[in-house]
């Protein structure tokens, strides 16, 4: 069991499946306490069950990160519970796909709200926690979609661009309390993700490419670990990675 990990309180969003879910896994073998945040309640519920019963602490907190007040109450939760919060991870997302001449606002609308808000919230929940321990990590999730633009995926590219500069000068401001920050940007990893494509041409193409390429959720949960685990004075910033396969 790595020391370093051991009782920190990791709050995770979207933790109901794929990244979170794998995250939350590797840091309670690590010796985490992890507080998971989704909106499916059962999928949490049976995660926590599942770590608990291998003699981890693990907490469910039903969370839709669209809505500020559920994400103060699923950090609240944890500092109510476990003392502190050492680490978010803002990882709840979705990735519409269609041209822009679709005019799939609604799809937009919920992008912004999830990929952009959500991780706004998620700041906005632990950076007084953080501040006044002088202490904490926020790992916010990017993609490659956020260093490179797709027709087809320009809003979702948008929304996790903006992620990035978020993150970025985030990191900036919280220099005098000791907070560390992480983006990381995956590529293409074996998630339900692309679930959310809706448009049957879009759809197809991307189910296809995750097919061919797609690694598995645990290559994210340890990307997380490495940047944790640093020692406090070094904060790994930003990690982009993909399968060896892909190109894009």
């Amino acid at each position: 069991m790595n020391n370093v990990m051991k009782n920190k309180v990791i709050v995770i969003t979207g933790a109901s499946s794929g990244l979170g879910e794998a995250a939350a896994r590797l840091l309670s073998e690590e010796g985490a306490i992890v507080i998971l945040g989704a909106r499916r309640a059962d999928r949490i519920q049976s995660l926590a069950q599942e770590i608990i019963s291998k003699g981890g602490q693990a907490l469910a907190i039903e969370t839709d990160v669209t809505n500020a007040d559920q994400v103060k109450h699923l950090v609240d939760e944890a500092v109510n519970t476990f003392g502190r919060v050492d680490v978010i991870i803002n990882n709840a997302g979705l990735m519409p796909q269609s041209s822009l001449d679709r005019l799939k606002i609604k799809e937009w609308d919920q992008m912004i709200d999830v990929n952009i808000k959500g991780v706004l919230y998620g700041i906005a929940a632990v950076l007084p926690y953080m501040q006044a321990q002088k202490s904490g990590h926020i790992i916010n999730v990017s993609s490659v979609a956020g260093h490179k633009v797709r027709a087809g995926g320009v809003v979702y590219s948008a929304t996790k661009h903006a992620v990035r500069v978020i993150s970025e000068g985030l990191r900036q401001e919280v220099k005098p309390y000791n907070i560390r920050t992480t983006i990381i940007s995956p590529g293409a990893v074996d998630t339900e993700l692309p679930q959310s494509v809706v448009e049957p041409d879009f759809a197809a193409n991307i189910q296809k490419f995750y097919q061919d390429v797609a690694i598995p959720a645990d290559s994210f949960a340890r990307i997380v670990a490495f940047a944790i685990n640093q020692p406090e004075d070094v904060d790994i910033n930003e990690v982009l990675y993909r399968p060896t396969k892909q190109e894009y």
